[in-house]
């Protein structure tokens, strides 16, 4: 038939839980969940500048890849994000602010590296073994992700963000300092120009006609000028005490001891601190990477975050040399075994 019936062309699309929303409902879950909602907080921002000097001083041997600018990095990247990507390029690591990945056996078999250069950044393809992965906190259902600490303590992360929040607008927003005052009856006009004759650091002196006098129609009582505050009660609402509490949860995740930040802490305080971060924190963070760095470049690699911080107690040590000594040479005089000695308290694996 004359025209010809043009062809019915359908336009599929894919549905609200199709291919593309769930691409885009990964990648957003990707971005938006690799820090929480306090990683911009003074008290975030404190530990994550102990764990960047912790691992930049660290002692590395076995390569010279990991220079001091490139273990502070990996040391902000791991407490924000909770995982860190360099690519080995020839002698030096690249920094790479983004990536995505292909595993198999839940190993990365291949990345696509997002690599930040002056004037815009470039993309590249690297296999496994051309990438140092570091990562903290995977998850068994993802070991190939990390997680950053304030991603596992959304809670304590929430309540500090609220917290600062509402104090914010409070100071922001409330008339501090300002005061109702009773006065007796007078015109708008006399009373707007004796308001301004009020002056303060803060809000304005608020002046209303006394309710009594209109009320009783008598002389104004006594008990009715006391002035009323305008200005909000923040003890009862336990402020001080809620603010304290998650930035002491904030540092707890860190590894960081809320005492090393208190008003009245001591130098035997601040010194058991710093063993406890470096031992307990940056101790293990400094194991997990070497072991990927052992792995990717072919070489026995090892950092130790201990003696650059002096995380430890030098006169303990010593006496500790000074037992150590005396116990050998007495084991030796009785004919016993020094190896064996040491064996038997558990000394015999490096530990000295």
């Amino acid at each position: 038939m004359w025209p010809f019936r043009k062809k019915k062309l359908e336009e599929t699309r894919s549905a609200a839980s199709g291919f593309t929303a769930e691409i885009m409902a990964a990648r957003e879950s990707y971005l938006s969940g690799r820090t929480g909602v306090a990683d911009l907080t003074a008290t975030a921002q404190g530990c994550i500048s102990l764990w960047e000097g912790g691992l930049s001083v660290a002692d590395v041997e076995g390569t010279n890849l990991l220079t001091p600018s490139a273990l502070a990095l990996a040391g902000r990247a791991l407490a924000l994000r909770g995982e860190a990507v360099f690519l080995i390029d020839g002698d030096r690591l690249v920094p790479c602010s983004d990536w995505d990945l292909k595993t198999r056996n839940s190993r990365p078999t291949a990345y696509r590296l997002s690599i930040s250069e002056a004037g815009g950044g470039r993309t590249q393809t690297a296999l496994a073994a051309e990438v140092l992965h570091f990562r903290i906190g995977a998850d068994v259902s993802a070991p190939y992700y990390g997680q950053a600490p304030l991603k596992r303590a959304q809670l304590s992360a929430g309540l500090l963000n609220a917290v600062e929040t509402a104090v914010a607008e409070v100071f922001e927003n409330t008339p501090l300092g300002s005061q109702i005052v009773p006065f007796s009856e007078i015109t708008d006009v006399e009373q707007e120009q004796l308001s301004r004759k009020f002056r303060g650091n803060r809000g304005r002196v608020v002046i209303r006609e006394s309710v009594a006098v209109q009320a009783g129609g008598g002389p104004m009582p006594q008990t009715d000028w006391r002035p009323s505050e305008l200005s909000p009660d923040l003890g009862r609402a336990m402020t001080v005490e809620t603010l304290n509490a998650a930035q002491n949860a904030i540092c707890g995740v860190f590894g960081v001891l809320p005492g090393m930040l208190a008003q009245a802490s001591t130098g035997p305080m601040v010194r058991e601190g710093q063993r406890h971060l470096a031992q307990w924190m940056l101790t293990p963070i400094a194991g997990l990477m070497a072991e990927e760095a052992t792995e990717k470049l072919g070489a026995q690699i090892t950092l130790d975050v201990m003696r650059p911080l002096q995380a430890f107690d030098a006169g303990g040590r010593a006496r500790a040399l000074s037992a150590i000594v005396q116990t050998l040479a007495l084991a030796k005089e009785a004919g016993l075994d020094p190896a064996m000695a040491m064996k038997l308290v558990d000394w015999d694996r490096g530990d000295g």
